[in-house]
């Protein structure tokens, strides 16, 4: 009440006033109007995008090299190490939808953050510990051939500990980081499509950092010399996050955002007798003057039957208040609208999330058998391969928006360039090619196996330069910085405004599901394959025919994109009635 109080006081000083003040729903750190001149944008973005930074640095720095320590630590198979690191980043990337719904629906996103970054930094002191306390260490010796089981369990507790930090972390930071930017001013709308590409290059900074100097020093000075580096790096990003607080825009939260999606399909069911009108003006809305919280919403004419929600009837007292169960707004039928919209695109964004995964797993795996030496005595992780998928993003993340972008500007008129789902579609078509080349290479790389340590008898690496995982690992990495990039824009962009930390944990859980659906693919591959005399999923990857499971994701990638290509022709945007305010403070009334 007192923000509504001081908005209307505020708005009643003059146009002026609206190049002065943020009029967007959110408040400073003092619950107060936030001064557009000394909160938001990039002073605020930059104490979020530098925590973002630590906490890849932190994930990257153990994810790319978990299967490494499974197999020559715990000493599980191939397929068991590669099930486990699957199970744990689909556990990671989808415990954001839990997080996401408590920050949109009670806690709000920066309360949120502090707490699940408090759990992350927990797992990693856990970390930690499993190496430094002698009774947690894997065992007395420096080479064992089964671990302690209190290491295995509070390891694994450890990381679990990650997985929950994550799913408060994620979805709130991102999200918390784009509130920063006020949409209903034209400058700062531009600046934010710059804040996701900004995002992402601060992301691969920190992935590189971590499958690179990480890597490195797990594989050659110790894990707990690399945990402790990790711990400590993401106690001191917690601490810088904390000093932004009187620069940030905070959003107030509302309620569960899942409630008027219930309460317009509950109104529609109810209604369902009655004849949709052809003019949408008849429907009920709000008046923008009477809403003091949140955006209003243009009519589509997608999904007409939950329009029925919104019809006014005789015994609709609207001078009294409505009963929300009975008649909803044309705002809150539209938001259901953009929800159920999406689920075919998630849907079909899963082959995607199938392909990204293969890239902690067996792409890391294949690089393990072959030459890792720069010179004769340097020698490179494995994991390390993971940063050129990094390399490739950056690329993509860099041209796209310093050339890409201008130019179809001026060719277009489309602030954006291309559209949010032609940008993951293209992401898509690398995706395809990347499977097709990983085929390839691992077909030539099983030929070198076949001649050196079959016929030759051999033991150790192969002479086949690991650097023939980098066109796949870059391709995959380009085709990232247009799907994920653009994933990240349109599960923000297009769900409700109450529901942003959620829509990021949608984009997270696309990643998360396809790490899911990648261990159940296997499962049945092994399953099928191996009845017919040879597994594809051999205990020893120089065994397995990894070159027809790429094969098989290609096709099935392909297959996928003639669904989303069709999907998207037909997809109808978030239709916003918006306030503009351009940057000398004048108004004008527009729809996105």
């Amino acid at each position: 009440m007192e923000l509504e109080m001081e908005m209307k006081r505020r708005g009643g000083q003059g146009e002026s006033n609206e190049e002065k003040w943020v009029h967007d729903s959110s408040v400073d750190h003092k619950g107060r109007l936030p001064l557009r001149a000394s909160t938001g944008v990039w002073k605020a973005s930059l104490f979020i995008i530098t925590i973002e930074f630590s906490e890849r640095l932190s994930y990257f720095g153990i994810a790319p090299n978990l299967i490494s320590y499974l197999t020559r630590v715990i000493h599980q198979d191939l397929k068991t190490a590669a099930k486990n690191v699957n199970y744990w980043t689909g556990v990671t990337t989808m415990m954001p939808l839990l997080g996401g719904f408590l920050a949109d629906a009670y806690t709000g996103r920066y309360a949120m953050i502090l707490f699940s970054s408090l759990i992350y930094l927990m797992g990693f002191s856990l970390l930690t510990m499993s190496q430094f306390i002698p009774s947690l260490k894997p065992c007395n010796k420096a080479m064992c051939h089964r671990p302690r089981k209190i290491h295995e369990v509070v390891f694994f507790l450890a990381l679990y500990f990650i997985s929950v930090g994550t799913g408060g972390f994620k979805p709130c930071l991102e999200s918390f980081g784009a509130d920063q930017f006020d949409d209903d001013h034209s400058e700062e709308r531009k600046k934010k499509m710059s804040y996701f590409n900004m995002w992402n290059f601060a992301l691969c900074c920190g992935l590189v950092i971590g499958v690179t100097v990480i890597a490195y020093v797990e594989d050659n000075v110790g894990w707990g010399v690399a945990n402790l580096i990790l711990t400590i790096t993401m106690a001191i990003a917690i601490v810088t996050f904390y000093m932004g607080k009187p620069h940030y825009r905070y959003r107030l939260t509302g309620g569960s955002p899942l409630t008027p999606m219930l309460q317009v399909l509950v109104a529609a069911i109810i209604k369902r007798k009655l004849p949709a009108p052809s003019n949408s003006a008849l429907l009920y809305e709000v008046p923008m003057t009477q809403k003091s919280q949140g955006r209003l919403l243009c009519h589509t004419n997608r999904l007409r039957f939950l329009d029925k929600a919104a019809i006014i009837e005789e015994k609709d007292n609207i001078s009294i208040g409505q009963n929300p169960w009975r008649l909803a707004t044309v705002t809150k039928v539209e938001e259901t609208k953009l929800i159920l919209n999406m689920i075919p695109i998630w849907l079909t964004s899963l082959p995607f999330g199938i392909c990204v995964a293969q890239t902690s797993t067996f792409f890391i795996k294949q690089a393990a058998t072959m030459n890792l030496k720069v010179t004769d005595n340097f020698r490179i992780p494995p994991a390390s391969v993971f940063a050129l998928g990094a390399v490739g993003m950056i690329i993509s993340v860099t041209t796209y928006e310093k050339i890409i972008v201008p130019t179809l500007r001026k060719a277009t008129g489309n602030e954006r360039g291309i559209n949010i789902l032609q940008r993951i579609g293209i992401g898509m078509v690398f995706s395809i090619l990347a499977m097709s080349v990983a085929a390839l290479v691992e077909m030539k790389r099983l030929r070198a196996v076949d001649k050196e340590l079959i016929q030759r008898g051999k033991t150790g690496p192969l002479s086949l330069s690991a650097l023939w995982i980098a066109p796949q690992s870059i391709i995959l990495g380009i085709g990232d910085g247009f799907a994920l990039v653009g994933l990240q824009e349109y599960f923000y962009d297009q769900v409700p405004d109450s529901m942003r930390s959620l829509g990021i944990a949608f984009y997270l859980s696309v990643l998360g599901a396809g790490s899911f659906l990648s261990s159940f693919l296997i499962i049945i591959v092994d399953n099928v394959t191996g009845k017919s005399g040879r597994s594809w999923f051999a205990k020893d990857v120089n065994l397995s025919r990894l070159d027809n499971f790429y094969w098989l994701l290609a096709a099935m990638s392909g297959l996928n994109l003639c669904f989303y290509v069709i999907l998207a022709k037909k997809y109808t945007y978030k239709n916003v009635q918006r306030r503009e305010i351009v940057a000398d403070g004048s108004r004008g009334d527009g729809v996105d």
